[in-house]
């Protein structure tokens, strides 16, 4: 089987005329957690035809419909503490301590694809946690509520940490207690530092002892932060940008917002079928980019796509 995912660094420019060229940003494709997860995937299927994962392997719908179309079943953690002497594929999120007990509580063959910077973060919760305990600490995590990340991160404290998404959330936070903060891996470097700075305000105002510690964690991925700059370049270097990502890509999202305020003809699109022929009215250079979890076969396509169409008009 020929794996896809490995085809992940391809710069590909697709030229319509001498006026006009489609180009795809040659650091966009799936981040290195999501490369080795679906490799993983794909050996997995290789060998047995069924795999079943918890949860949506990648937020990008036609990647994971490829990998159904390879045997791929999604399962949610009610169908999982059912399952016995079966093989699950953890995703790159990662997952609390509880899923581990159940999985050997009922036979369940785990192949682990936590992506390693993830599995690096919940090792560090853990301990905090454990020293926090000591102390009357808080853990507090600056991440996404509910998203599958944040879940196995919250699961290394007994699911007793504080999860701040907004400034609002600061009023969770005891400032008369010591804070040990951290972020969830793809969030943002820059508002992260806010929060930080946010919460170090409010230990100066309303704290009863100076002495009192605050520990600052940045464990957002140099990956996806590191692309922002970039992708602020590729978008002002275009004149029509197209998006690419899942619905459910959190980490789409946020990035696509960088590039919307470089690049204000930029359309975020989570299927080929989905594009529209007026928006390249008048476009010489067309630039397309994605999320981590975006493969670049399917940057490819959008590519191939636009082509075809253009070429008709």
């Amino acid at each position: 089987m020929e794996s896809r995912s490995a085809k992940n660094s391809l710069i590909c420019r697709f030229y319509l005329s001498d006026k006009m060229k489609i180009s795809i940003d040659p650091k966009a494709g799936f981040c290195t957690g999501v490369t080795r997860v679906i490799r993983l995937a794909e050996e997995a299927l290789a060998n047995t035809g069924h795999l079943y994962c918890l949860g949506q392997v990648v937020h990008n719908e036609q990647e994971e419909n490829r990998l159904k179309n390879l045997g791929l079943e999604i399962i949610d953690l009610n169908g999982f503490c059912e399952l016995q002497n079966v093989t699950v594929l953890i995703r790159a999120h990662g997952e609390p301590p509880e899923t581990y007990e159940t999985a050997a509580k009922n036979n369940i063959r785990l192949i682990d694809g936590t992506c390693p910077i993830v599995v690096k973060l919940q090792k560090k919760i853990r301990k905090s946690f454990s020293e926090s305990e000591k102390n009357g600490g808080q853990i507090v995590i600056f991440g996404k509520k509910n998203h599958p990340e944040v879940l196995g991160l919250s699961g290394q404290t007994g699911n007793r940490a504080i999860i701040i998404e907004d400034e609002n959330d600061l009023a969770k936070i005891d400032f008369s207690k010591p804070v040990s903060l951290f972020a969830q891996t793809t969030r943002s470097k820059a508002v992260f530092k806010v929060f930080f700075e946010k919460i170090g305000q409010n230990f100066q105002q309303q704290a009863t002892s100076s002495t009192l510690p605050f520990e600052a964690t940045d464990s957002t991925c140099r990956q996806v932060t590191g692309r922002d700059e970039h992708l602020r370049k590729f978008a002002a270097e275009n004149d029509i940008i197209i998006f690419v990502a899942g619905k459910e890509s959190s980490n789409g999202r946020y990035l696509f917002e960088i590039v919307k305020t470089e690049n204000g003809n930029a359309f975020y699109v989570d299927d080929p079928k989905n594009i529209e022929e007026s928006w390249f009215k008048g476009a010489q250079k067309i630039g397309i980019t994605g999320a981590t979890s975006t493969p670049v076969w399917l940057l490819e396509e959008v590519a191939s796509q636009i082509e075809k169409m253009l070429l008709k008009s």
